[in-house]
């Protein structure tokens, strides 16, 4: 297993040691361990989430309140997508800035977020079916979006997504100016601080 941190700090990608044969093949998609080594804390996790979109399906950008937040770890079990992590963390030097996985039934790589960051990802392929593991339950109290097509943002959907597909929610969503001037994003020095409580508790 090979990790990567991205351009944008606390974001990682995973490319799995895949072992095949003429029966197909096996890898670990997930490794507590190998991840407590780089980010400094083993995951608490408390959810499992699985979605399947449409090829175009854009989902995100979102983010919950810090703390807890929600850290999460992410993968495809079928098809393919291109997985964003953007940096919604006030003060942080990569604010506003984005990075790009692409996840799919190949490589088989996966991302991990840490809490606070922004996430978001458009389906390349029909039944795109994603994997998630998650630090805490979803409480839609403490939930929030980013409209994934605020120009301020300015995420780049490749082309073979073909005709994007948005739900009404992520649609109403705020732009990042009007999310930040209405208080709802995180800040980097509460990121820190949560951050530094977790590897505290090893």
């Amino acid at each position: 297993m090979q990790i990567r941190e991205l351009s944008i700090p606390d974001a990682y990608e995973i490319t799995p040691t895949q072992h095949g044969d003429d029966r197909g093949l096996f890898l670990e998609w997930y490794r507590f361990d190998r991840l407590e080594e780089t980010i400094g804390h083993a995951l608490n996790l408390r959810q499992a989430n699985t979605s399947v979109s449409r090829r175009g399906s854009i989902r995100g950008i979102h983010f919950a309140d810090i703390p807890p937040s929600q850290a999460k770890y992410v993968t495809v079990a079928q098809g393919a997508a291109l997985d964003y992590v953007i940096d919604i963390r006030l003060g942080s030097p990569t604010f506003g800035k984005w990075d790009a996985v692409l996840l799919d039934d190949v490589d088989r790589r996966a991302i991990y977020l840490a809490e606070g960051l922004g996430h978001c990802f458009v389906a390349l392929t029909d039944n795109a079916t994603m994997s998630y593991l998650v630090t805490d339950v979803y409480n839609p109290a403490r939930e929030h979006g980013i409209n994934p097509l605020d120009p301020d943002v300015a995420l780049v959907f490749p082309p073979e997504a073909g005709e994007l597909l948005l739900s009404p929610k992520d649609t109403d969503a705020p732009g990042l100016v009007e999310a930040q001037a209405s208080g709802l994003l995180p800040t980097w020095e509460a990121a820190r601080a949560y951050y530094d409580s977790l590897n505290k508790r090893n």
